[in-house]
């Protein structure tokens, strides 16, 4: 079986091509390539170790930051991962 081949400058251009559906795969299937390409792409980076907090305010606001950053590192597309993470 022969495939043509597609490149891609950005993940929304990637989103927003034609889809070429052979028949062969479901709908799941081509969803779950395209998840783990993008999560291959941009994959979002979790801190190491168990961490406590004093309240339930501080936990949550560390994890609006910890999401803050995944954000951030998504919006300048950078895939690298910081040391320790």
């Amino acid at each position: 079986m022969t495939r043509r081949v597609q490149r891609f400058r950005s993940l929304e251009e990637m989103g927003a091509a034609p889809v070429v559906n052979s028949g062969a795969e479901s709908g799941f299937e081509r969803f779950a390539r395209q998840c783990a390409r993008y999560y291959a792409l941009a994959r979002p980076v979790f801190p190491r170790g168990v961490f406590r907090f004093r309240s339930l305010g501080e936990g949550q606001a560390a994890r609006a930051r910890i999401t803050e950053e995944n954000l951030r590192r998504r919006r300048l597309g950078d895939t690298a991962v910081p040391k320790g993470g």
